[in-house]
């Protein structure tokens, strides 16, 4: 088990005031399977009021609105995770974790790896469990791409991003996804934060033995007590940390983000 601080901070600025802005936060980890989180503090720019819920993937969802004109929008979120993969709690299964989803949907590009991806599953034999099926994946996934920033959009699905071979952790994951899927391993996407400076990251849980399993295939290594996780879902629309929409006459806006996670030794 590992004890980590962590801070994340996002600011969007405007090129222009905006008004009527209505926004949805999933930006907080909270207490789940393989962590417990406490002294979670989120600090608003401008201060605004917050109604929270959980959604139906367990997350933490944070809405508000903003009438007021604002040229900027920001939130900073602190506390502290106590992570332990180790003694991962059970979770029932959901079905729909077997089946593609918008941004996974399998194409031409896919289908290929996943001929590659049978092969070489089909080699391990009949002992070998979904982690072990998984990782196959995880691995091929991981020699197939070049980690290529800007070269794929939160949009970008799998096919398209595979098709080019480039891509970021959104899309190391969600072909990963989509592979998995299609050779009937339940997985799921996680999105989180990863032990140092920088930025979210993604990877991908699969189901065995009545537990989640972390992957992360743009690393090409097994979750450890570095990764938190703040939401999970299908694919990443279902774990977008924020998202909003505002007024605004031909606007355009920035976006700024910083990650950071240490261990605390006391």
């Amino acid at each position: 088990m590992k004890k980590l601080t962590f801070a994340y901070e996002m600011k969007l600025t405007f090129s222009a005031p905006v008004t009527e802005h209505r926004f949805q936060l999933r930006c907080a980890p909270v207490t789940g399977p393989r962590q417990q989180v406490i002294d979670v503090d989120v600090q608003m720019e401008p201060q605004v009021e917050l109604e929270s819920t959980i959604d139906s993937f367990g997350s933490l969802v944070m809405t508000g609105y903003m009438p007021q004109a604002h040229s900027e929008f920001g939130y900073r979120v602190t506390g502290i995770a106590f992570v332990d993969n180790a003694n991962i709690k059970e979770e029932p299964f959901k079905p729909l974790y077997r089946f593609p989803s918008a941004l996974t949907k399998p194409g031409p590009a896919i289908e290929a790896l996943i001929v590659r991806c049978r092969t070489r599953i089909d080699a391990l034999g009949d002992g070998a469990d979904e982690l072990d099926r998984a990782s196959v994946i995880m691995d091929e996934v991981y020699r197939s791409f070049d980690y290529t920033p800007g070269s794929t959009t939160v949009q970008t699905t799998a096919e398209e991003a595979f098709a080019q071979r480039k891509g970021v952790c959104q899309d190391y994951a969600h072909v990963m996804l989509a592979v998995c899927r299609d050779l009937g391993i339940a997985a799921r996407y996680i999105a989180g934060l990863l032990d140092g400076e920088g930025a979210t990251h993604a990877w991908v849980e699969v189901y065995r033995d009545r537990r989640w399993v972390g992957l992360d295939p743009t690393h090409n290594r097994m979750v450890d007590d570095n990764y938190i996780t703040i939401a999970h879902g299908r694919d990443y629309r279902d774990c977008m940390l924020d998202i909003g929409v505002f007024s605004g006459d031909n606007v355009a806006q920035t976006q700024w983000v910083n990650a950071s996670v240490h261990e605390s030794l006391v």
